[in-house]
């Protein structure tokens, strides 16, 4: 808008053209200039539109109304007519004269030729709003060829204009997994996007958790505002291409050539100019809506009796043999929308296809209708599959209490099993309760394994127990085994378990290699009804974080999103989580509490993987260091209320939640509680587990442990174990210089926030010492690892010099947002934390420094 008011009033250019799709914005920019520029000049109006483009000079009818008929067909009379008209509005007004012309893409040639006419006079500035396809007429495009005219083009919105937009309208948190779902959503179409927040909000589904705004449900194709988008856009659109729309929402993707035989070639050409409908190439090439909410809004417009003639329409014209897909799914939906029978065969091969694509509602629809006995107990666990990705556990597994029996001999069995499993455990069932009913109905043998179940809930159980010796001895003689003879799922799960025991053990390394064994099974598994990628994905993604491979565990995580968008809604908040605890891992504290409390929202809707209690256990360590007791308090009750989460967690949540507590707390119980899990048989066993509960002693400012650092990082593999062996050494040899050297080599390695407490340490060294010149280098550096790890304010536990007055780690990071002019609002929504717990840190921010007022904050801070 400022570009183009600067333009209009300079007069750098006698005409702009302001290029968008539909519902980008060009119209609403165009107001928007022209009520900017209102008080100094006479805006007047043309309104192109399709049915006038067939008309000459139609459009400029209210221009021309003194001609005779014999004139208004001439050029010339017209342009004539025109040139009259702006001279009375010049003398009446005594300005300039601005015309916006809207929809210019449907000016017919002979209204664009006077138009261009009256901008190369300079008779008026013209603003004039099109779409790139078809694009201007050649008259006025000419103009922009001649450097007569600027050419302003509006994108839809990127991903990060949309998180700006919704950061602007919703107060609260907007976490990354509901911004990308409303991007895509969207497609970046503000008009859609407009729509696509009304409706969420007022459904219920788009809500607002703990501060955070998650989505509760599908978001919604039936809603008022989209259904008026949808109307409009109709309103505005010739029959045939009215009825073409509606075949290729209801049908897409579409064969181009069905489309073609009944719309006709033009009508589809038409369309695909107007960027209303795309074109997936192939062979055939395939036609559907621009975008998905668009085409469901479109389908809610159309009656069941109309639809099934169109449904008629389309079936005489297509094969069905080259539907696939989508398009095979779309078809089987249709057929059931309008009553018509298909097959059960049909229905199972378009149940799993909704499924693949986590379309759980309509696999769950087509599933429950398919009526052949030896077919019902696959559709069933389809259906329980759709269930559980909708976090509806309860009713999975009751599902899958039907089914998993009938399916002992199907190819799907052990997967409906593991599905039964976790289905059951996430119900607060424990795995023993479900292992029983299972042994009830296929008895072991007591002396070796004679079935596949006997051997998977054998796994389950050492998996739980992280007996990493007897799953290394298991997965030993499977390895040992002919392919054939242990099966696809049972070795993913099998090198799975391991991976995880591995790293509890402190072997992350050969974690990796059977994490990486368990993901060259994952292929043959494709389509599975049991979320194995995932269950690998969480043991990579582990294995890399104990042996301090940063980038590596992103880059598993990134890879994994970005090839599985569609199964967001079901597995985002398990991957958060993972991101989360690396970030905390790395000692990104701040950032890895904006990312971990959103993860636990989200896990609180939807928890496949079990992760929402070792959450929560995440989420209040990072919440009590930080300062924020209202939410640390909230978090430790999440955790107590919590259903058991998968056991093999249970360990560090529970080690976790006590380091939180004495950050909260300082009362030392939070310590001795650490100090006491350490004794245990079964912290001893697991040595990676060990070496991480005795770094959070040490972090609590017990400096007893290291010698244990010591003696467990030797024993440990990976860099990350490595880097604490160094730290641990050179701590205890207390030499500033060592120290000074020991880190810079941890900040090289990647280990800044290691290196951040090295620097601490040499700074006290060196100030005891007398070398302050070096002190206050050490200092620096610190600070230097203290803005890269993004933290602000934060004071080291062994910085020699502390100022006279303490602020906590979160009333020195809201003072400084106060300093910088944000309101408690504006700082609560920053930093995730409600108004109250703002006003409540600056008040005692205020009896601590002896100030009145946000004025003398600044002032008052120590230097």
């Amino acid at each position: 808008m400022d570009r183009i008011c600067t333009m209009v009033r300079d007069g750098t250019h006698r005409a702009i053209f302001i290029m968008a799709g539909p519902g980008i914005g060009k119209s609403a920019v165009t107001d928007a200039v022209t009520e900017r520029l209102a008080g100094n000049m006479k805006i007047l109006r043309i309104h192109a539109s399709s049915a006038l483009a067939g008309v000459p000079f139609g459009v400029l009818t209210p221009y021309t109304g003194e001609l005779t008929a014999e004139e208004s067909v001439s050029p010339v009379a017209v342009l004539r007519s025109m040139w009259s008209y702006f001279e009375k509005l010049k003398a009446g007004h005594g300005g300039a004269v601005l015309l916006a012309v809207d929809d210019a893409h449907h000016l017919d040639d002979a209204s664009a030729g006077v138009l261009a006419e009256v901008i190369s006079a300079g008779w008026a500035t013209v603003v004039a709003a099109a779409r790139p396809r078809p694009g201007l007429p050649q008259p006025l495009d000419q103009l922009w060829y001649d450097g007569l005219a600027e050419r302003v083009d509006l994108r839809p919105l990127n991903r990060e204009q949309i998180e700006e937009v919704l950061a602007h309208v919703l107060d609260g948190t907007v976490p990354a997994a509901t911004v990308d779902s409303i991007w895509n959503a969207s497609s970046g179409n503000p008009r859609i996007l407009d729509a696509l927040l009304h409706d969420s909000a007022e459904a219920g589904v788009l809500a607002k958790r703990n501060g955070i705004w998650v989505l509760l449900g599908q978001l919604p194709v039936d809603g008022a505002r989209l259904a008026g988008v949808v109307a409009k856009d109709h309103l505005r659109r010739r029959t045939e291409e009215q009825e073409a729309l509606k075949l290729i929402a209801l049908a897409g993707p579409v064969g181009r050539k069905v489309i073609e035989d009944i719309s006709g070639a033009a009508v589809v050409r038409s369309l695909l100019d107007q960027q209303i409908i795309v074109e997936a190439p192939g062979i055939p090439s395939e036609l559907s809506i621009w975008n998905g909410l668009f085409a469901g809004a479109i389908r809610n417009t159309v009656s069941v009796s109309r639809s099934l003639q169109l449904l008629e329409k389309v079936k005489a014209r297509q094969d069905p043999t080259q539907l696939q897909g989508e398009g095979r799914l779309r078809a089987v939906e249709w057929a059931l929308e309008c009553g018509v029978r298909v097959s059960d065969d049909e229905m199972l091969a378009a149940a799993k296809e909704a499924l693949l694509r986590f379309r759980n509602h309509s696999a769950r629809s087509i599933a429950a209708r398919i009526q052949d006995p030896a077919m019902v107990p696959l559709a069933q666990a389809i259906q329980a599959r759709a269930l559980y990705n909708e976090g509806a556990y309860r009713e999975a597994a009751a599902l899958l209490d039907e089914c998993w029996l009938p399916l002992a001999e199907d190819p799907q069995g052990p997967a409906v099993l593991l599905l039964r499993v976790w289905a059951h455990q996430a119900s607060g069932h424990p795995l023993g309760m479900t292992a029983e009913d299972v042994e009830k109905h296929v008895p072991a043998s007591g002396h070796g394994y004679t079935n596949w179940q006997e051997e998977l809930l054998h796994l389950l159980h050492l998996g739980a127990e992280v007996n990493f010796q007897a799953l290394n001895d298991a997965v030993d003689a499977m390895r040992k085994r002919p392919p054939a003879e242990a099966g696809e799922p049972i070795r993913a799960l099998a090198e799975g378990l391991l991976a995880h025991a591995l790293v509890s053990a402190g072997r992350p390394a050969q974690g990796l290699e059977a994490a990486l064994l368990a993901a060259s099974e994952l292929p043959p598994l494709e389509g599975s009804l049991f979320f194995f990628p995932e269950f690998v994905l969480g043991r990579l993604v582990s294995d890399y974080l104990a042996m301090g491979e940063w980038e590596s565990a992103e880059r598993e995580i990134n890879h994994y999103a970005a090839g599985h968008a569609s199964g967001a809604a079901t597995f985002n908040g398990s991957l958060e989580l993972l991101r989360g605890y690396s970030l905390l891992r790395q000692g990104r504290m701040e950032r890895a509490y904006q990312v971990l409390l959103p993860a636990v929202e989200a896990l609180r809707l939807n928890d496949p993987l079990q992760l929402y209690r070792f959450g929560t256990a995440l989420g209040f360590y990072a919440a009590a260091r930080l300062g924020d007791n209202e939410q640390a308090q909230r978090l430790e009750q999440d955790h107590k209320d919590a259903d058991a989460g998968w056991p093999a967690h249970d360990l560090l949540a529970e080690a976790y939640m006590a380091a939180a507590a004495e950050y909260l707390i300082r009362d030392g119980k939070g310590l001795a509680a650490l100090q006491t899990l350490m004794t245990t048989t079964e912290a001893s066993a697991r040595t990676g587990n060990f070496l991480e509960i005795l770094t959070m002693c040490w972090d609590l400012g017990d400096p007893s442990v290291i010698p244990m650092v010591q003696s467990t990082a030797r024993g440990v593999e990976g860099r990350w174990a490595e880097a604490l062996l160094t730290l641990a050494t050179g701590w205890e040899h207390a030499d500033g210089d060592t120290l000074m050297a020991t880190a810079a080599s941890l900040e090289e390695a990647g280990f800044v926030n290691l290196a951040r407490e090295a620097y601490a340490r040499a700074s006290t060294i060196l100030e005891q010492a007398g070398e302050r010149r070096r002190s206050r280098q050490a200092v620096a550096q610190r600070e230097k690892c203290d803005h890269e790890l993004g933290e602000r304010f934060r004071e080291g536990r062994f910085i020699a010099a502390a100022p006279t007055v303490r602020l906590t780690r979160r009333e020195q990071d809201i003072v400084e947002l106060a300093v910088e002019g944000l309101t408690d609002r504006e700082i609560a929504q920053r930093l995730m934390v409600s108004v109250r717990t703002v006003e409540g840190h600056l008040y005692r921010t205020y009896v601590k420094l002896g100030v009145r007022s946000r004025d003398e904050l600044e002032a008052a801070l120590p230097k």
